[in-house]
């Protein structure tokens, strides 16, 4: 799904050698159909020429105040766009918008501008660190600013901190937020992704296709709705979601280890990891290549029936892969694990299922309702679940 689609941004960028990455930033919002006009800082064109931005925006590039526009051209842009983000945005324009300073173009944009705000700090680490951008920071973010926190790493001075640009990608999925409630805020989410791994010697191991891409999106959109999201992936070729606590495992017993060490303070669990149902028995050795090999199996740990046996407060979604849509082995499962909601996907399915994009699925809800869904994106299904989810705990469910 898209959030984006024909909506309007207003990007200002500062005078940061991090400046050039916003192009990026304004292709990626392009192919999500958005439109991006661009408002340069004075100090923003000593690293980067209006003319690249206009290229690639396909806009006029806004860079002065006192140019001789036919309109009064901060309200007109305030007015057009229905976010305005900088990226990135230095400690003088922080400073600047915290002290309600309007003496160029940009600053004078933000005072007049009465919707969605976005600031993607970067700068050295030291100047980050320094007390008086830390209270310039929270003076902005009472105003109801969003801010991003820098990313960690080296940065263009040589020196290793907190002050990197993000990754586009992330701010693309903050820009994301900007449209979306905030309604999950305050709820603590335990959410399963990908396949987990057994191994049957030291250099061969059993797993299955899951590709985790039905846990991250539920994962990204909980977090872009305002949730703490706790992320426990097995072993994927995936970008965690921002602003989720990411914690990778290997196997079933991991797994197992990790949601009951988290799961106390959790107020939805949604399991969608294909965990591995058996292992073999470990050989130390390599086993030699032969005409036949025989191996011998054990269970792995049932987390969804643990859960179900500890229970209280939590509210508990199991997912069941299946190979034909068996309603009643789902309903089994359902009572049996003391869920609320099974989601049920007939992997055979085409397009649905693992390594894809879109999946159909069935909802059963342990009072007996069901809903069948047609086929969705993983992210619109993720959305949909989570708007059932929300209303079942309004409703203590």
């Amino acid at each position: 799904m898209n959030f984006l689609q024909n909506k309007r941004i207003l990007l200002g960028v500062s005078g940061s050698i991090a400046a050039y990455r916003s192009l990026d930033l304004i292709r990626l919002l392009q192919e999500k159909d958005a439109e991006i006009k661009v408002i340069l800082t004075k100090g923003a064109t000593n690293f980067i020429t209006p003319l690249s931005f206009s290229a690639i925006s396909r806009h006029h590039v806004y860079t002065d105040i006192f140019k001789n526009y036919p309109t009064i051209i901060h309200l007109e842009l305030a007015n057009w766009a229905d976010v305005l983000i900088i990226v990135p945005a230095t400690a003088n324009i922080i400073a600047k918008l915290a002290q309600g300073i309007a003496d160029d173009l940009l600053s004078s944009i933000i005072l007049a501008f009465n919707k969605p705000i976005l600031i993607v700090p970067a700068m050295n680490p030291k100047m980050y660190a320094h007390p008086t951008v830390k209270a310039n920071i929270e003076r902005l973010k009472s105003y109801g600013y969003q801010i991003m926190q820098p990313a960690e790493g080296k940065l263009a001075c040589n020196e290793k901190g907190k002050g990197r640009l993000p990754s586009v990608e992330d701010i693309l999925e903050t820009i994301e937020a900007l449209f979306l409630p905030k309604d999950l805020k305050g709820y603590c989410a335990i959410i399963t992704a990908g396949p987990t791994r057994e191994a049957i010697d030291p250099v061969r191991f059993i797993s299955n296709y899951s590709s985790g891409l039905m846990g991250f999106a539920l994962a990204k959109i909980a977090a872009q709705r305002g949730a703490n999201v706790i992320l426990i992936s097995g072993p994927t070729n995936l970008k965690p979601p921002y602003n989720v606590n990411f914690i990778s495992v290997i196997t079933a017993e991991e797994m197992k280890e990790t949601v009951l060490k988290y799961f106390p303070q959790a107020d939805v669990v949604m399991m969608a990891a294909a965990v591995v149902d058996f292992k073999p028995i470990y050989q130390s050795e390599k086993i030699k290549k032969r005409n036949k090999i025989n191996l011998n199996f054990e269970l792995t740990p049932d987390i969804l029936k643990i859960l179900g046996e500890r229970k209280k407060h939590q509210f508990l979604i199991g997912f069941a892969a299946e190979t034909g849509e068996l309603i009643v082995e789902a309903i089994k499962k359902l009572k049996e694990k003391n869920l609320d909601i099974i989601v049920l996907n007939d992997i055979t399915y085409p397009n649905a299922g693992f390594g894809v994009l879109t999946n159909k699925v069935r909802i059963i809800y342990k009072n007996g309702v069901q809903e069948v869904w047609p086929l969705l994106s993983k992210e619109e299904i993720a959305m949909r679940l989570w708007d059932r989810v929300k209303m079942a705990l309004c409703r203590n469910y």
